[in-house]
């Protein structure tokens, strides 16, 4: 969603019919694999399955498209069948390899094959990490405050600590958002009308 966000097109390639459809009504294109690698220009594996990218799709690839994982180890990516199918190999800078296959294409490997977040981050931007450090301190804060009266398990992050949090954020980025009438809240809060 981010990457179509930033005007990207994005394809999804999925063995789940309920996932399939979740993304096309979602509003994305979704095709077989064997398909989008003839026009993808990068793919990131997000699956936690084995050879998700294979020989087969390598081949079918843009000179000089892009793929790294984001999912699991570093199994989804068939890094072996890359290195068969390949003439030579060329670490462009560090965690960034270019692969040359026998047709002379090139296929650039991002993060060894592992999850590309953690590999080639360099952690994830102030801008989201402020909201998840306040989340966690908050909810410290809350247990804390309450554990007299928490039974032992696990608890989701209370929706007022969410909405407080997402408040301050908005009003950090000068975001000023609608808040509901009078009218509008005592209609939400009733049944009565309209049926």
């Amino acid at each position: 969603m981010r990457a179509r966000g930033m005007g990207a097109n994005v394809i999804v390639t999925e063995v789940d019919t309920i996932k399939a459809i979740e993304a096309i009504m979602d509003g994305f294109s979704v095709m077989p694999m064997h398909e989008a690698a003839k026009i993808g220009d990068s793919f990131v594996t997000l699956t936690g399955n084995i050879s998700v990218l294979r020989p087969e799709h390598f081949s079918a690839m843009k000179d000089g498209a892009v793929i790294s994982n984001s999912g699991h180890f570093n199994v989804e990516i068939d890094i072996e069948g890359l290195k068969k199918m390949s003439k030579s190999v060329r670490m462009v800078r560090p965690l960034v390899e270019e692969f040359t296959l026998k047709s002379g294409k090139k296929i650039v490997l991002l993060g060894e094959g592992r999850l590309i977040n953690l590999a080639c981050a360099e952690g994830h931007p102030a801008m989201v990490m402020d909201m998840s450090f306040a989340n966690q301190a908050l909810s410290c804060e809350y247990i804390v405050q309450k554990h007299k009266t928490l039974k032992k398990k696990v608890y989701p992050v209370p929706e007022e600590l969410d909405t407080f949090i997402a408040r301050l954020k908005l009003d950090s980025m000068g975001t000023r958002i609608d808040k509901l009438t009078g009218e509008q809240e005592k209609y939400l809060a009733s049944w009565e009308m309209g049926t």
